[in-house]
C-alpha cells in the first residue's frame, strides 16, 4: 500500500464521489460464483428490478453492460426502463463502430431527452462481436467516433474527415439534453492507445481494482496524458464488494460464494466474454497469480477470486464498513471520483452496500456538479427550439 498519498491533477476538486451500482445486462447475477442462476436471468424484468431497487437505495449512477451474450441489448433497455426512473442517471456501456455514428449521436440525444439528462456514456473500444480486429483501426474507428459524437452536440454542423468518416450534415436530429457538451464520456482501458483516446478525448479515466501502488502509477500517467492535450480528467473504480457487520461475516460470505465453485466451469463461464483475453484481464490474472495470498487477497480487504469466473473487475473489497469506508477514503485521497460496486447477488447486495456503506460516503451526481445535467429545460429541437 502507498505509505503517502498525493492526489494526482483532477478535474473534480471537491472531496466527493459518485456511487453507482451495476445491472446485470449481459447474464451473471448469481448467488454462487460459478453457477449459473435459473432464478436471475439477464431479463428486462431481472435487470429492472436491480435498476429501481438501486434508484430507491440512493445510488446516484447505475452501469448497463454491452456484451454479446444472452441478456438485454443497452440501448434498447436503457430507453425501456428510462421513463420508469425519476433520480438515478444510468451508465449506458456504446462499443463504438456498432452504429453509424451520426445516427448513434440521434439515439443518444433521443434517450438523453427521455431521461431529461440523466444520462452518461461509457465508451467502449474493444474488438466487435464475433471479429479480431487491429488494435489500430479500434483506437482509429472510437477516436473518429468520439469527435463526431462531440461535433453533433456542440456545432451547427457535424464536419468531419477522418480515415473512416467523412460527413457534412446538420447536427440538429442530435442536439442533447445535457449542455456544456453533452453527456460525460467514461472510458477504460490498459494499452497505449486505448489510454491516449481518454486522455484526448474523454471526462472519466475507469480502472479495475489493482494494488494502490499500480493504481496510482496508471493515474499519473494518464494525468501526464491528458495535460499534453490542455485538459483533465476524473477517475474512476469499477470494483465488487462484500460489506458485512463485522470482517468476519464479510471473509464467510465469500467463502460461501466459493462454496459451489468448480474451476472448469468457471473457465467455460469466464471465456464467454468477447473481452476475456484484453489486455486489461490478463493484467488482472498476472497480478491475483503473482500476489494473491491462499485465500486470493493481494491487499488487505482486496480479494481477486472473483476473476476467477468473470473477466474484466476481477476484484472486491471484503471488510467491516469502518474497513471498506476507510480503504474508499484513501481511494478518494489518491483522486478516485467515482464508483462502480456491484456484489452477488445484486439487488441482496445493494442492500447491503446501502445499509453499512453508502451513506456514510459523500455521494453526488458529477453529470450535475459539472453542469452537464441541466437544471432547467434547455432549447433544443426536441424541446422548445425553433422547428427549421
Amino acid at each position: 500500500m502507498l505509505t503517502t498519498i498525493t492526489t494526482v491533477p483532477i478535474r473534480t476538486q471537491q472531496r466527493v464521489a459518485e456511487i453507482t451500482w451495476f445491472s446485470d445486462l449481459c447474464g451473471g447475477d448469481t448467488q454462487y460464483l460459478g453457477v449459473l442462476d435459473n432464478e436471475r436471468r439477464a431479463n428486462f424484468q431481472h435487470s429492472g428490478d436491480i435498476v429501481l431497487k438501486a434508484e430507491e437505495l440512493g445510488f446516484s449512477n447505475v452501469l448497463l453492460p454491452s456484451a454479446y451474450t444472452v441478456g438485454q441489448d443497452v440501448l434498447g433497455f436503457a430507453a425501456g426502463i428510462a421513463p420508469r426512473t425519476s433520480k438515478i442517471n444510468l451508465l449506458t456501456a456504446i462499443r463504438t463502430g456498432e452504429i453509424h455514428p451520426p445516427m448513434l449521436a440521434r439515439a443518444i440525444s433521443t434517450l438523453d431527452h427521455i431521461l431529461k439528462g440523466r444520462l452518461t456514456i461509457n465508451i467502449i473500444n474493444s474488438d466487435l462481436p464475433g471479429l479480431r480486429e487491429d488494435p489500430k483501426l479500434r483506437y482509429q474507428r472510437c477516436a473518429e467516433t468520439i469527435e463526431i459524437l462531440k461535433q453533433a452536440w456542440t456545432q451547427e454542423r457535424i464536419q468531419f474527415k477522418g480515415e473512416l468518416y467523412q460527413l457534412d450534415m446538420p447536427s440538429d436530429p442530435a442536439k442533447p439534453y445535457q449542455q456544456n457538451g453533452g453527456p460525460l464520456l467514461y472510458f477504460g482501458g490498459t494499452s497505449d492507445g486505448a489510454r491516449d483516446v481518454c486522455a484526448r478525448y474523454c471526462d472519466m479515466f475507469l480502472m479495475w481494482p489493482e494494488t494502490e501502488e499500480s493504481m496510482y502509477e496508471t493515474m499519473q500517467d494518464l494525468s501526464a496524458r491528458a495535460a499534453h492535450y490542455g485538459r483533465t480528467l476524473d477517475f474512476g473504480l469499477r470494483i465488487h464488494i462484500v460489506p458485512r457487520a463485522t470482517e468476519t461475516q464479510a471473509k464467510d460470505y465469500v467463502r460461501k460464494l466459493m462454496s459451489k465453485f468448480d474451476e472448469q466451469k468457471g473457465l467455460e463461464i469466464r471465456s464467454r466474454s468477447e473481452d476475456s483475453r484484453s489486455l486489461g484481464v490478463i493484467r488482472q490474472d498476472k497480478l491475483r497469480d503473482q500476489l494473491a495470498d491462499r485465500e486470493g487477497y493481494i491487499e488487505p480487504l482486496l480479494w481477486t477470486g472473483i476473476g476467477k469466473v468473470f473477466s474484466g473487475c476481477g476484484g472486491a473489497l471484503v471488510g467491516d464498513p469502518d474497513q471498506i469506508v476507510g480503504k474508499l477514503s484513501r481511494y478518494m485521497d489518491m483522486g478516485f471520483r467515482s464508483f462502480i460496486f456491484s456484489g452477488f447477488p445484486l439487488i441482496e447486495e445493494a442492500e447491503e452496500f446501502a445499509t453499512h456503506i453508502l451513506h456514510r460516503l459523500p455521494n453526488v451526481t458529477l453529470s450535475r456538479l459539472q453542469g452537464r445535467t441541466p437544471g432547467t429545460e434547455p432549447i433544443t429541437p426536441l424541446t422548445t427550439a425553433p422547428l427549421r
